[in-house]
């Protein structure tokens, strides 16, 4: 069957390369892609925006797509999923009912307190005199400032004080920032502790958990400076274990999908839970994604051995409680090439040279985000433009080879993490 893949970034270069390699695909057709997904065997991309609904519906039915898969969340959120299933065809991605966990902020926060699934503290605000109130009613110290809407990854910033917070609170409400998105903020207590990323696939009632990971959001070494969409990422996490996934599973995961299924919303897709682990080992949700997560699915792909096409199929069957995923031992880790100017407004369209020699090592594979085609070469064409991955014998043999292949790699204001992989 052909098969289209909905983005054209890193996460969706990395869907398409494993969907591809399905003996079921005959085709895997990418909206609108990118540089990387262009190169790909098996692959074409199609001149259609991720969040043009009517295009990719015409799009889908033209070249009878046998599955969609969408990678983002902003057709998601528009209703992508509902008008697909309206029309009788495939898609795997929720509907926009079940995408509000991720859409909004405080309808999260506010589903999470409703059912008893553990989280943060919080407050709601729609104006600086209210968020002025909250910040004045707590003791002074950290505070997470987060836009209710979405925001590509921008939407959040980490106060070390009040009097961050407010000025961090003032510039979303203001609209210069964030626009609609921030006209609606969520004042979170700080979790101090370990982030683990954990996704898993649901059918509606079933889920799969995909292997653990773990990402690096802040733009700098150490993990100071800006949030940003995330700047690396590694596969397993060693805080993820067993018995702490037992605990996601049964404490947080599996009571999303019975509190929503409460509503009569059935959640069928790629599930993300960001997770906060505090110094006793208990888990607490940071944020839901109703996607997979970038740049945590180039890393978890790069291990999976199983046929991601015949379990995406299987999910939208209700058949999730008999697949199995086999996943390589070894450890992935890929770091984030990012363009200057990153995470505010970066500087495009500048060549990029060395992908042939960066991708030569065995065990490496270079996804592309932010690439456009451009007489016949890959230039930039966003903020976070390649991630270049590896697996190892272990953590450091895989970051090693990560990082050797990334210095092969040159565009003009090119920049990384020197630290991926560490606890920063």
């Amino acid at each position: 069957m052909k098969v289209l893949v909905v983005g054209g970034g890193g996460r969706e270069h990395a869907l398409a390369w494993k969907l591809a390699q399905s003996p079921l695909a005959e085709e895997v057709l990418v909206a609108p892609g990118n540089a990387g997904t262009a190169a790909e065997p098996g692959v074409r991309n199609l001149p259609v925006a991720a969040d043009d609904l009517d295009a990719l519906l015409e799009a889908a039915r033209g070249e009878r797509a046998g599955l969609t898969v969408v990678g983002p969340e902003t057709p998601l959120a528009a209703g992508l999923a509902d008008r697909f299933e309206a029309a009788g065809l495939r898609i795997f991605g929720p509907t926009a009912a079940a995408a509000r966990l991720e859409s909004s902020k405080g309808y999260c926060k506010d589903f999470l307190r409703k059912h008893g699934i553990p989280t943060a503290a919080y407050r709601r605000v729609d104006s600086l005199a209210a968020a002025e109130r909250h910040l004045h009613g707590r003791a002074d110290g950290p505070v997470v400032v987060k836009a209710d809407g979405l925001a590509a990854g921008k939407g959040v910033v980490v106060a070390a004080d009040r009097a961050e917070a407010l000025a961090a609170a003032a510039e979303m409400l203001s609209g210069g920032r964030l626009g609609a998105a921030g006209q609606t903020l969520v004042l979170e207590d700080f979790l101090a502790g370990e982030e683990a990323s954990f996704i898993c696939m649901a059918d509606g009632e079933e889920l799969l958990p995909l292997a653990g990971s773990r990402d690096h959001k802040a733009r700098d070494d150490g993990g100071r400076g800006p949030n940003t969409g995330g700047m690396g990422a590694y596969s397993p996490t060693p805080l993820l274990d067993a018995a702490l996934e037992r605990r996601v599973v049964e404490e947080i995961v599996r009571p999303t999908l019975r509190g929503l299924a409460a509503e009569g919303v059935r959640y069928r897709g790629f599930l993300y839970a960001g997770l906060m682990i505090d110094a006793a080992g208990d888990p607490k949700v940071l944020e839901y994604n109703c996607r997979l997560g970038d740049p945590e699915t180039q890393p978890v792909l790069l291990r999976l051995r199983s046929d991601l096409l015949a379990a995406c199929l299987a999910a939208g069957d209700g058949g999730l409680g008999g697949i199995a995923l086999d996943w390589d031992p070894r450890p992935a880790l890929g770091v984030v090439l990012a363009a200057r100017g990153y995470p505010g407004t970066p500087a495009t369209g500048a060549p990029i040279a060395g992908l042939e020699a960066a991708a030569a090592e065995p065990d490496v594979k270079v996804f592309h985000a932010g690439t456009a085609r451009r007489g016949g070469a890959a230039v930039t064409a966003g903020g976070r433009v390649l991630c270049a991955c590896a697996l190892g014998a272990d953590l450091g043999a895989a970051r090693a080879r990560a990082y050797r292949a990334a210095a092969r790699i040159g565009f003009d204001g090119k920049f990384c993490r020197r630290d991926i992989g560490g606890a920063g």
